[in-house]
């Protein structure tokens, strides 16, 4: 029984954790979206038709919302590395072994598929991470007003990697979750089902007293 309720309590941290990061990486996605649709800098009248538009919030608070909502994520992310670090270690040191020795591969085709997806979630993460984290620093150009300060490539580079980066993270994070879907939906009834049915069994239990 101990061990059952242990297991029940990993799935349960591993929902709540895989959970915020979806919701992390949905809000990260619109406005990132955004950033993409309504570019930075301009004037009233000038090159940028957008200047100034305002699509639920300004842009101040889409920067908001993108920066510090994705620091949230990163901070998630991290913490579901470190709750899922034995596994990371054990199948790294199986895909080292199956591509560096000659003997036949224990893992099958699907297993491999979600070591390809896994191996792309993780790449484009740290890339968007870091290059997200420059322009934390950093900062945008505000239409030319900042200087460029050129640390390893140009402001536009560092862009256009944050931008693929993400782009290829994300991807491969949906592409992950609909290979899990089952896990998901399964773990997701077991959640909200036995809430549902002691919410309903207090309802009752309250009404017969009242009564």
């Amino acid at each position: 029984m101990q061990n059952k309720n242990t297991g029940s309590n990993k799935t349960r941290r591993n929902w709540y954790v895989d959970a915020g990061l979806f919701l992390g990486m949905v809000i990260a996605s619109i406005s990132g979206i955004y950033f993409l649709i309504f570019p930075d800098g301009g004037y009233m009248g000038g090159r940028n038709p957008y200047y100034g538009i305002q699509i639920i919030f300004d842009r101040s608070g889409w920067e908001w919302i993108h920066t510090w909502l994705s620091l949230g994520f990163i901070a998630i992310a991290l913490l579901h590395i470190i709750l899922h670090w034995k596994w990371v270690v054990s199948t790294t040191k199986r895909v080292v072994k199956d591509i560096f020795t000659s003997h036949k591969s224990n893992m099958n085709a699907k297993g491999w598929q979600n070591i390809i997806v896994d191996g792309a979630i993780a790449i484009g993460f740290i890339i968007s991470a870091i290059s997200g984290v420059y322009f934390l620093f950093v900062g945008e150009s505000r239409g030319g007003l900042n200087p460029d300060p050129m640390f390893l490539f140009s402001r536009t580079a560092w862009d256009l990697i944050h931008t693929w980066s993400s782009v290829l993270f994300i991807s491969n994070f949906l592409l992950h979750f609909a290979i899990h879907w089952g896990w998901v939906t399964k773990v997701t009834r077991k959640i909200f089902g036995k809430r549902s049915l002691k919410s309903v069994g207090t309802a009752v239990e309250t009404l017969v007293v009242e009564n």
